[in-house]
C-alpha cells in the first residue's frame, strides 16, 4: 500500500514547484496534513521556547518559513473545493477543517508567541528592520490581539471553539449555495417559449440537455444559463419560473421552487454565525463585530462607514429615482407591463437600452471572442507595466484551465497564473482571484515567485466557435486580473505583506476596479475585438453607443450596492441575531429605506450572500464602494496623462502606479501608497463623474 505520508508519494507534500493537480486525490489530504501540522506545531514550540532569541530571524521569519507549507497545501485543498467539488473532496475538506482551524487558533492565542513578537518589536533590532518588516510585525501583533492572545487562559478554549464553529458554518453556507445552484434544472421542449433568448445561449442549453440524454433545452441557475433567460426571454412565465428558483436558493422555500432540500436552508446558519461573531467581539472587548472587522481596515468606525454610505446614497438617489421612473413608464407604454415584477426588471431594462442606444448586449458580445479578449487584456498589462505574458504548461485541475508566465523584458520570471474561465458543475459561482503562492525572498538569495489563480464563470465555447463574452464579463475579467497583478507584480519579499497580503480590506479592490476602466477605452477595445463571423473590430459607432449607455441605470445599481453594504454593516453592529427581527426582515428594512426598487416578497438573497457569510467580507462589503473612490481617482491620473500623451496606456504613469501601488503590496498603509502615487488625498469627484452622477449629468 502506498504511504501517503511519504513526500515522494503524496503530491500535497511536494513544494519544489507548482501543485501537481493531476495527481492530487482526496485521500492525500489527511496524511499530508498529519505531516505538515506536526512540523508546524514543532516550529511553534521552538518559537515559544524562552531559550529561542527574540529576533526577527529566530522568531518571526523561522515561524513563517515553517508554517508556509501548511498554508500552501491547505490553500490547494480549498481551491479544489471551490473549482472541482466532489462528495469525496468535500468530506476530506470537512474532516480536516476543524484541526486546521484549531491549529491557527492556537497560534493566534499563544501568549508566549505574542510576548516573543512584542520583544522583537521592543528590541534594538527593530529600528534596523525594513519598513516592510516593521509593518508585518505591527500586523502580527494586531493579529495576536484579535486572535485572543490577551484573553484570560480560562476563556481561550471557548474563543477557539467559536473560531472552529465559524469555519464549519462558513463552509456549510458555501456548500448549500453550490448545492442549491447545482440542484435545479429546467428542461424545455416547447421552442416557441424560448423566443428572444440568444442563439448561443440556446445552443449551450441544447448541449446541456443532450448531455443528460434529454430532449429540448436545459436551463440551470448557473449565471451563464440563468441570466440570458431573465434578460432576453419574451415568455414572462419562463422568466418568473427561473427568477423564483434563483432567489429562493438555500432558503426554506428551496424545495417548493425546485432548487433544494430542507437541510440546504441557510437561515439558521446565518443566525448562528452572527451570534458567534457577536460573542467573539464581546470577548475581545468590542461593542460589536463591525468594530472588530474594521480594526485592520482604512475606515475607523462603523459610524464612519455608514456616514460614507449615507452620503453616497443621497447623491445617487435622484438618479436612481429617474432610472426607476423611466423604466416603469417604458414598460407600461412599450411592453404592456402595467406593473414591473422582479422578473421583468432585467428584461425591460434590456429593451429600454436597445431602444435608447440602438444596441443589445448580445450584439456587442459577438465582438468579444475569448482569444482576442485575452490578447487585449495582456496587452494592456504589457504596455503599462513593462512585462510580457507568455503561455506556459503545467498540471491543472481541468482540461479548460490554462497557465501563463509573466516575465520581465529581459525574460526573467516574475510570476505565473492559472486562468479558469468557464462555469461548470461542481464549481462555485462568481469570479475571484486567489494566491497559490506568495513572493518570498529566501535566505539563500533566491526568490520564490508568486503564483495566482484567476477564476470566472463564463459560458464555455459551443461547437467550433470560440467562447464569446458579454462586455460585463470582459469587465469582470479585467477586474480579477487587476487583483492578480497586485499579487504578481509585488516586489516585497516578506510573505505577510507581499502582494495583496496585509493590504487593508477596504483598499484591496483598488487595483481590480482600476483595471475595469480600460474596458471603456476605444483604443483598448478596438485592438481586442473581432466579430465572430466577420473578424471586424468593434465599430466606433457601436462603441459610442455603449459609452453613451455606460451609466444606464447607474443610480439604481449604486443604491443596490449601498443596500448590500448597509445591510452588512447593520447586521454586524446594531442587529440582534437572537431578537424578534430576522435577517430577512433587516434586509427588507434596509432596502425600503435605501432603494427605489422594492424587494420581492419572495426574495431570500441574504441566504446566498456568500461574500459576508463565506467569503471574508463580514462588515466589509462597503469596501467595494470605498475602494471605488480610490480607483476612480487613480484612473483619473491616466486620463490626465492622456491629455498630453494621447493615450491612457501611458507608460510613465503606469510605471509610477506599479512602483507606488502594485509593487509595495501591503508593506505600508494603503493611504500612504495612494498619496505617493497621486500626490494628495483621495477625492470623490472622479467616481461621481465616471458614474454620471454630477450636476452636469443631471442637467443632461
Amino acid at each position: 500500500m502506498t504511504d501517503t505520508t511519504d513526500r515522494a508519494n503524496n503530491p500535497l507534500l511536494d513544494f519544489a514547484d507548482l501543485p501537481r493537480f493531476a495527481e492530487i486525490r482526496p485521500e492525500h489530504i489527511g496524511p499530508a496534513l498529519d505531516v505538515l501540522l506536526a512540523e508546524a506545531q514543532a516550529a511553534v514550540a521552538i518559537a515559544e521556547n524562552p531559550a529561542t532569541p527574540a529576533t526577527w530571524a529566530s522568531a518571526v521569519e523561522a515561524l513563517e518559513t515553517a508554517t508556509e507549507p501548511l498554508g500552501r497545501a491547505w490553500g490547494v485543498v480549498g481551491h479544489l473545493s471551490a473549482v472541482s467539488d466532489t462528495p469525496e473532496l468535500r468530506k476530506a475538506h470537512a474532516d480536516n477543517l476543524p484541526r486546521m482551524t484549531e491549529f491557527w487558533s492556537s497560534v493566534g492565542q499563544s501568549l508566549a508567541l505574542y510576548e516573543k513578537y512584542k520583544a522583537v518589536a521592543a528590541s534594538t533590532e527593530f529600528a534596523g528592520l525594513s519598513p516592510a518588516r516593521k509593518q508585518l510585525l505591527e500586523n502580527e501583533l494586531r493579529g495576536f490581539r484579535l486572535g485572543g492572545a490577551e484573553l484570560p487562559e480560562d476563556q481561550k478554549p471557548r474563543f477557539a471553539e467559536i473560531q472552529e464553529q465559524q469555519a464549519q458554518l462558513s463552509k456549510a453556507f458555501s456548500d448549500h449555495v453550490l448545492d442549491a445552484t447545482n440542484g435545479y434544472a429546467l428542461y424545455m421542449e416547447d421552442e416557441a417559449r424560448l423566443s428572444g433568448i440568444p442563439a448561443d445561449a440556446l445552443e449551450a442549453a441544447a448541449l446541456a440537455a443532450q448531455k443528460d440524454e434529454k430532449a429540448g433545452w436545459k436551463f440551470t441557475l448557473h449565471f451563464p444559463s440563468y441570466f440570458p433567460v431573465l434578460q432576453y426571454a419574451d415568455d414572462r412565465a419562463l422568466r418568473q419560473t427561473m427568477y423564483e428558483a434563483s432567489v429562493t436558493r438555500a432558503s426554506e422555500l428551496g424545495a417548493q421552487y425546485g432548487n433544494g432540500q430542507a437541510d440546504w436552508d441557510n437561515t439558521a446558519n446565518m443566525r448562528e454565525q452572527l451570534t458567534l461573531r457577536r460573542e467573539e467581539a464581546h470577548m475581545l472587548g468590542y461593542n460589536n463585530y463591525g468594530e472588530v472587522s474594521l480594526v485592520p481596515k482604512m475606515a475607523e468606525s462603523p459610524a464612519e462607514v455608514l456616514k460614507f454610505l449615507d452620503e453616497l446614497a443621497v447623491k445617487a438617489r435622484p438618479f436612481a429615482e429617474r432610472d426607476w421612473a423611466e423604466l416603469r413608464e417604458f414598460a407600461a407604454a412599450e411592453l404592456g407591463l402595467e406593473k414591473i415584477e422582479p422578473w421583468d426588471v432585467a428584461y425591460a431594462s434590456e429593451k429600454l437600452r436597445q431602444k435608447r442606444y440602438s444596441f443589445s448586449d448580445d450584439e456587442v458580445k459577438q465582438y468579444f471572442q475569448e482569444p482576442k479578449v485575452l490578447e487585449g487584456l495582456f496587452g494592456v498589462a504589457e504596455k503599462l507595466f513593462s512585462v510580457k505574458i507568455q503561455p506556459d504548461t503545467t498540471q491543472t485541475w481541468h482540461k479548460d484551465v490554462r497557465f501563463f508566465r509573466v516575465v520581465s523584458p529581459q525574460g526573467a520570471l516574475l510570476a505565473q497564473f492559472y486562468i479558469d474561465l468557464y462555469a461548470r458543475e461542481g464549481k462555485r459561482g462568481g469570479a475571484w482571484m486567489d494566491d497559490a503562492r506568495g513572493r518570498k525572498e529566501r535566505s539563500n538569495a533566491t526568490v520564490q515567485t508568486p503564483v495566482a489563480y484567476l477564476t470566472c464563470n463564463f459560458t464555455a465555447p459551443v461547437g467550433d466557435k470560440p467562447a464569446l463574452f458579454t462586455h460585463d464579463e470582459v469587465i469582470t475579467l479585467f477586474h480579477e486580473f487587476g487583483h492578480g497583478l497586485h499579487h504578481m507584480l509585488t516586489q516585497v519579499g516578506d510573505l505577510g505583506v507581499s502582494g495583496i497580503n496585509g493590504v487593508e480590506w477596504d483598499a484591496v479592490e483598488l487595483p481590480s476596479q482600476f483595471m475595469e476602466n480600460f474596458c471603456w477605452e476605444y483604443e483598448v477595445l478596438s485592438t481586442m475585438t473581432a466579430h465572430v463571423d466577420t473578424a471586424a473590430p468593434l465599430p466606433r459607432v457601436l462603441f459610442d453607443r455603449m459609452l453613451a449607455a455606460k451609466n444606464f441605470q447607474n443610480g439604481m445599481m449604486t443604491l443596490r450596492q449601498i443596500v448590500f453594504s448597509s445591510f452588512d454593516m447593520h447586521l454586524h453592529t446594531d442587529f440582534d441575531p437572537q431578537g424578534a427581527v430576522s435577517v430577512l426582515d433587516l434586509s427588507r428594512q434596509v432596502n425600503d429605506t435605501r432603494h427605489v426598487v422594492p424587494q420581492s416578497p419572495l426574495s431570500r438573497w441574504p441566504n446566498t450572500f456568500s461574500h459576508i457569510f463565506a467569503g471574508g467580507y463580514a462588515a466589509g462589503y462597503y469596501s467595494y464602494k470605498w475602494a471605488e473612490v480610490l480607483s476612480a481617482d487613480v484612473y483619473a491620473a491616466f486620463e490626465e496623462a492622456a491629455q498630453l500623451s494621447g493615450s491612457v496606456l501611458d507608460a510613465a504613469t503606469g510605471e509610477r502606479y506599479r512602483r507606488e501601488i502594485l509593487s509595495v503590496g501591503g508593506s505600508r498603509p494603503a493611504m500612504e501608497s495612494f498619496v505617493a502615487f497621486r500626490g494628495r488625498a483621495p477625492r470623490i469627484d472622479a467616481l461621481l463623474r465616471h458614474g454620471g452622477m454630477t450636476e452636469t449629468a443631471t442637467a443632461a
